[in-house]
């Protein structure tokens, strides 16, 4: 059935009406069980007649000219009231959707340009029709829309590549969008390019990005009522100029469908159309299928009659029933043995759930010891301290024991005097024995001759042993201060000889690191290990019991932060990154040869790939942890991480005292390292400990200082080179200051052991001369020749000075005897020194082998705790499977059981098998099939068929009524929604007349506005005051296309201020409103415009004109931007 409609359309605004089916439902009764089986009486006519009453509810929905005249007649007085009063209140600020702020960038041709605009009135004084094009496209507005531009590109500065608009909205009051995102501002940025791409940034007051989706701006716009393409919001230079035109000379009707676009009752208009043409068209298939019932109907007979033919057979069927009822139960004995059997087996999966669970206990119980021994293992490895004081120790026992090898060597250096002199001493002595025989020789020679000789020889003796002594004062006192030199310059070069040894192993280890990194460059598994590219090849070539194995761990692992944390990382976890996992025990020993024939001896781990959650084990979100500062690419090596090191509990601090403070926060005890090598302990019951780890010397060869880098290869060498040509540069210094220093020293050597011989012969020179003037002097004395005796004495005086010599020889070595005495105990004490640091190194070795071990067994632990975990899963799989098949048997005993009293309530016992009672059915069915072939159909299928039958028309019939029910509903909805359109659009026409009659009356001006909502139609007659004066008493009122430019301009501005009235957006924008206004009607507009929006609630005014406003008093709720001529591009004309 066809339907009549006449949608309201936004041209015409004509009346809308439709029609509507109407359902009218007989008695549905039923067919009686004689009437079926007997067919004597006929079944009503139960056909559903739908009648067409959609003019009949339609009618009267648009209202007449009467009904509008009537309306404005009633309401005209009171709206007018209010307008009068409610231009005389003070409307209040907007708490949101207003425009606070607007930033330009590289936008039109400003450069930067920013305005702050007040909650109510702004003028822009100067131009600036950039503002309004910028605001819409920032609010998401087309390009067009603006009238400056076809495209966004079209706004870029010349020059610039991109342009950018940011646009602050006011958020605040009760009603705020999203204020716990947002705050009391939303931030919307868009940036365009010359390439076409566009974006958004919706940022809070903080300058947090929310969103960057259109979708959230377009949330943002309805929430606030922001309505940017609405040609009445936010009207351009080139859009008011239209409308000028537009009012002088458009018609009617289409000044009229601009009144329903700009109060947008035209788009809902729009939308009561279509829910109407959706109404029709169900209207239309309800039609169609009430006819369908009819035939469903005559179904329902045909079927009747055929079962009433079929009940013939019914004693042959009875014996069909008890077979039937026979077989139901004999299926219900066998499903019960069937749950029988599947209770077993629930029973069966229960005791292996105990068994699992009583070894997951065991397991639990083993990882919780497993854990406490790393615990403790741990604690003892930071109880151990360090040896810091021992290696003190030992260096001033080194120094010790040097100073006394010293001593020593400067006894020895005596003895070697004691020789020399022993030496001249001997010679003396010889020299003093031949005299003697000698003398006795000339003791028959002696004469006064002699006598003569003796005195001058006695003269010059004195002479030469006052200039002997002289001598050796002067030796003696310049032999301590040579002495005092040599010492100094051998003990500057022993100190610059071990400062030397330092920086040359200093070089050395540099080099190394050094070709770390090169290797590095070359191979990234160079830190991990020896040739660990060839170890990969040969694994990925290998067969595995389980998975790969997966290694090194270093491979997976990166710091977020090295400059911070990669040294402590280093310390703590740098042995386990050569780490390898395995999944299977038996791949163990598999790995363990190929990394050994590559000379690596990393830790193996052995665990099944388990991704548990270990978000319960973390600390909050504000404490930094060593998972948080690393970055695994690999799941799995993350877990083995966490069970091996705890990573995800562990904190990592700056310093000593942040981690302690930081453990306290928490509350519940922890454990922290800390960037300056501490571990720290806070126990959970109160106290805590800290203890100093062994940093890694960055002098030395280890290879876990390739770990960890930033991964700028480049920068890592550069830094190395600088340390090698700083330290070789150090080398080279002290190699030349040692050449100085050996040159000096070994020239105070050679001069003290010089002066240490000149002393030794000048002594023996004066001995050698004070024996000879004694000797002459006791020959002058007693006038005789020198006698055997006195050189005797001087024999026997040499040999008691060579006694002597030997004595001090003797104390120079008892001297070295206690020396190497002194020496003994402080090399005991050496030993004892480094066997203390050597059992330091092996208890901390050992307590490390210990932890291992111990995270060996708690690794061994969670797998046997994972494994059972999972075979717990697996049997509750199991027994779940094996309840729900139970469950299921048992539905279907039950079903059965149901089904089978169905058919006989009474249990049938019978010890035939399901086949044997199935063969008997169906040879009893045979018989009854060749007598139904007759019938062209079983009864229990002509029973289900006439079910059927009837089921279908009852549905048919139910369904029918609610749709039909609904569709009426629908239909008095849109009707009820239409009136309350139409409503709405008088009083919206009606304010718009009062309002602007009102605002022509400012400037003496009289007018209406004639709206024909039946027509479609909206005409203006506006009188001016010099019409009054010439007109006389005719018809003074003229067509807008007669006024002069003032005169339109002014009237535009009066009816966008009526119609602004009717629109709910809080922003108005209007650029060069006062165009082609004298300085009268500008005045007088301002003023308007300034008490209008004074007394708009909410409501934000942007308004922008080229001129002063001089003449115009400014309010408290004004502001003015007076702007300066923007940035343009300035050229030149060529004229030739």
């Amino acid at each position: 059935m066809a339907a009549k409609r006449r949608a309201v359309s936004p041209d015409s605004e004509g009346e809308s009406s439709s029609k509507r089916a109407r359902t009218t439902e007989d008695s549905d009764e039923q067919p009686t069980r004689s009437q079926r089986r007997r067919g004597r009486d006929k079944p009503e006519d139960d056909r559903v007649e739908l009648e067409d009453d959609e003019a009949e509810e339609m009618e009267q929905t648009e209202p007449n000219e009467d009904d509008e005249i009537r309306f404005e007649e009633e309401h005209e007085e009171e709206i007018r009231a209010k307008v009068i009063g409610g231009n005389k209140v003070q409307g209040n600020i907007a708490e949101m959707g207003i425009i606070e702020k607007l930033e330009l960038h590289q936008f039109m041709c400003h450069k930067y340009l920013e305005f702050t605009f007040g909650p109510q009135i702004n003028f822009i004084i100067g131009g600036k029709s950039a503002v309004l094009s910028a605001l819409t496209v920032a609010l998401g507005g087309k390009a067009n829309v603006t009238g400056r531009g076809s495209g966004l590109k079209s706004f870029i500065r010349e020059g610039q590549g991109a342009a950018e608009v940011t646009v602050t909205l006011k958020n605040q009051g009760e009603d705020a969008y999203k204020y716990k995102e947002y705050g009391d501002s939303i931030v919307v940025t868009r940036r365009f390019t010359k390439e076409g791409s566009s974006s958004y940034k919706i940022k809070s007051k903080s300058g947090k990005v929310i969103s960057t989706k259109r979708d959230e701006l377009s949330a943002i716009c309805d929430h606030m009522n922001i309505q940017v393409d609405n040609p009445m919001n936010i009207l351009t230079q080139g859009q008011l100029l239209f409308r000028l035109q537009f009012l002088s000379a458009s018609q009617p009707a289409d000044k009229y469908r601009f009144f329903l676009r700009g109060t947008q009752l035209s788009q809902l208009s729009e939308e009561y159309s279509t829910c109407m043409e959706n109404i029709s068209q169900t209207q239309k298939i309800l039609t169609s299928k009430s006819e369908m019932i009819p035939d469903l109907q005559q179904a329902l007979k045909d079927a009747v009659r055929r079962l009433e033919e079929a009940e013939k057979a019914v004693e042959q069927q009875r014996k069909v029933n008890e077979l039937k009822s026979e077989l139901a139960w004999t299926h219900v004995a066998v499903k019960e043995k069937d749950l029988r059997t599947k209770l077993e087996a629930v029973a069966k999966c229960e005791r292996n759930m105990k068994k699992i669970q009583e070894e997951l206990d065991k397991a639990e119980k083993a990882l919780h010891s497993a854990e406490e021994a790393v615990t403790q293992r741990e604690a003892e490895l930071g109880s151990l301290g360090d040896i810091q004081d021992l290696h003190v120790k030992r260096r001033e026992k080194n120094d010790a024991v040097r100073a006394n090898v010293k001593r020593i060597s400067e006894v020895k250096g005596e003895e070697r005097t004691m020789n020399d002199s022993m030496k001249a001493l001997n010679l003396q002595i010889e020299s003093l024995k031949q005299k003697i025989t000698e003398e006795e020789i000339r003791m028959a020679e002696f004469t006064q001759g002699k006598r003569d000789e003796i005195r001058r020889k006695l003269d010059d003796a004195n002479t030469e042993l006052k200039e002997a002594e002289d001598r050796l004062n002067e030796i003696k006192a310049e032999l301590p201060r040579r002495e005092t030199e040599s010492k100094d310059a051998r003990a500057k070069l022993g100190q610059l000889k071990e400062k030397g040894d330092e920086v040359k192993r200093k070089i050395m280890n540099i080099k190394h690191q050094l070709q770390l990194v090169n290797e590095g460059e070359k191979n990234q598994l160079a830190p991990f290990g020896n040739k660990m590219e060839a170890v990969l090849t040969e694994i990925s070539r290998t067969q595995w019991y389980g998975r790969q194995p997966v290694g090194p761990f270093g491979r997976y692992v990166k710091v977020r932060d090295p400059d911070a944390w990669a040294p402590i990382m280093r310390v703590q976890l740098g042995h386990a990154m050569s780490a390898f996992a395995v999944t299977d025990a038996r791949d163990r020993r598999t790995l363990e040869q190929i990394l050994k024939q590559h000379n690596n001896k990393p830790n193996i781990f052995i665990s099944e790939v388990d991704i548990f959650d270990y978000s319960r084990g973390e600390p909050p979100e504000q404490y930094l942890t060593v998972l948080r500062a690393l970055e695994v690419s690999d799941e799995y090596v993350l877990r083995l991480l966490i069970n091996s090191s705890s990573i995800e509990r562990i904190l990592i601090a700056k310093t000593r005292a942040d981690a302690d403070s930081m453990l306290m926060q928490l509350g519940n005890g922890g454990v922290a390292w800390t960037a300056d090598s501490y571990l720290v302990t806070r126990f959970p019951e109160g106290g805590g400990r800290s203890s100093l780890l062994q940093r890694i010397d960055r002098n030395s060869t280890d290879p876990r200082l390739q770990l960890f880098t930033s991964g700028n290869l480049q920068g890592e060498r550069r830094r190395w080179e600088q340390e090698l040509e700083q330290a070789e540069r150090e080398y080279r210094e002290m190699g030349d200051e040692a050449k100085s220093l050996k040159i000096a020293a070994d020239t105070a050597d050679k001069t003290f052991q010089s002066l240490k011989v000149s002393f030794t012969q000048a002594t023996q020179r004066f001995r050698e001369i004070k024996h000879k003037r004694d000797a002459l002097q006791d020959e002058a004395n007693v006038e005789t020749p020198v006698g055997i005796s006195t050189l005797q004495d001087a024999l026997k005086e040499a040999e008691d000075e060579k006694e002597l010599t030997k004595k001090q020889f003797a104390q120079a070595e008892q001297k070295i005897a206690e020396i190497n005495e002194l020496q003994h105990p402080l090399m005991e004490e050496l030993a004892v020194l480094k066997k203390e640091i050597d059992d330091f190194e092996g208890r901390r070795n050992q307590t490390t082998k210990l932890i291992e071990a111990a995270v060996g067994q708690r690794l061994q632990a969670q797998g046997s705790k994972t494994h059972y975990e999972k075979k717990l899963v697996e049997e509750q799989v199991k027994l779940d499977n094996a309840k729900n098949y139970a469950d299921i048997v048992q539905d279907e005993l039950v079903d059965w059981t149901k089904a089978a009293e169905m058919i006989n309530s009474t249990r049938v016992e019978t010890r035939r098998t399901v086949e044997e009672v199935e063969r008997n059915l169906k040879s009893v069915k045979a018989a009854l099939e060749e007598q139904e072939k007759r019938q062209g159909a079983s009864v229990e299928t002509i029973v289900e068929e006439v079910n059927k039958r009837k089921s279908a028309l009852e549905n048919a019939r139910k369904e029918l009524k609610m749709m039909v029910s609904l569709n009426k509903s629908l239909r008095k909805s849109i009707k009820v929604r239409l009136a309350r359109w139409h409503e709405f659009r008088r009083h919206i026409a009606l304010r718009c007349k009062i309002y602007f009659s009102y605002h022509l009356s400012n400037r003496g001006y009289f007018g209406k506005v004639l709206f024909d909502h039946v027509n479609g139609s909206l005409q203006l007659k506006v009188q001016t005051d010099d019409l009054a004066g010439t007109q006389g008493g005719g018809n003074r009122e003229k067509d807008p296309r007669s006024l002069s430019g003032g005169e339109k301009s002014f009237s535009t501005i009066c009816l966008l201020l009526s119609l602004w009235e009717s629109i709910g957006c809080p922003i108005r924008c209007l650029d060069e409103f006062d165009v082609f206004m004298d300085a009268v009607n500008r005045r007088i507009s301002m003023r308007m415009m300034i008490d209008t929006a004074n007394a708009s609630d909410r409501k934000q005014y942007i308004l922008i004109t080229p001129q002063d406003m001089t003449n115009i008093t400014i309010g408290k709720t004004v502001r003015v931007h007076r702007m300066t001529d923007p940035e343009r591009g300035q050229g030149v004309l060529a004229f030739t």
